[in-house]
């Protein structure tokens, strides 16, 4: 028997498989498209340049797919090199202490409760790469977002956000241990 969550689950998964509105939407720049890089780059590394809004996912032989992204409001991004320690599909998101202190109106009612992965206005969106410091979580995050018009842009409490189909594209490919550059 199908239930609900099957159900929905199917549907939404066979919208990532489709192509997006949202990518043909994107300006150019931001579509993810193969590029060259510095051909002394290894392949398997991310790196996100936060002043052009974009990351690279490098393949080596001096290319890397590009990625459109958003960012962080000012004072909000990380600077340096993190290692994803751990990925999920359709994650839960919780806001932290620092969201809720800092934004009360916009996070205090998900305080401790959250969203379930999968929910529309979980702002992690469809796929998640936890960025650690050593053995430590960072709560700084590559992740998907429910709102795609954002690519390009600074304006929420930080990590780095594709949209849902890039970052299910860049999940498939990644494995825990990459290295993340952040600059």
């Amino acid at each position: 028997m199908i239930t609900r969550r099957t159900f929905a689950a199917s549907v939404v998964a066979s919208l990532l498989a489709t192509p997006s509105l949202a990518t043909t939407r994107l300006p150019r720049e931001f579509r993810p498209t193969e590029v060259d890089v510095n051909p002394e780059l290894p392949a398997g590394q991310i790196h996100v340049i936060k002043e052009k809004y974009h990351l690279f996912w490098t393949l080596g032989d001096g290319r890397a797919k590009r990625y459109g992204v958003a960012l962080g409001a000012e004072g909000r991004n990380y600077t340096g090199v993190l290692t994803i320690r751990r990925k999920a599909e359709w994650p839960s998101w919780i806001p932290t202490q620092n969201m809720v202190d800092l934004e009360p109106e916009l996070y205090g009612d998900y305080r401790g409760t959250g969203l379930p992965g999968g929910h529309p206005r979980n702002p992690l969106g469809s796929r998640a790469l936890y960025l650690y410091d050593g053995g430590v979580d960072t709560y700084y995050r590559i992740h998907g977002t429910p709102e795609p018009e954002t690519i390009g842009r600074s304006f929420s409490s930080g990590c780095v956000r594709l949209t849902n189909e890039h970052v299910a594209e860049l999940y498939e490919m990644v494995p825990v241990g990459t290295q993340v550059f952040i600059f």
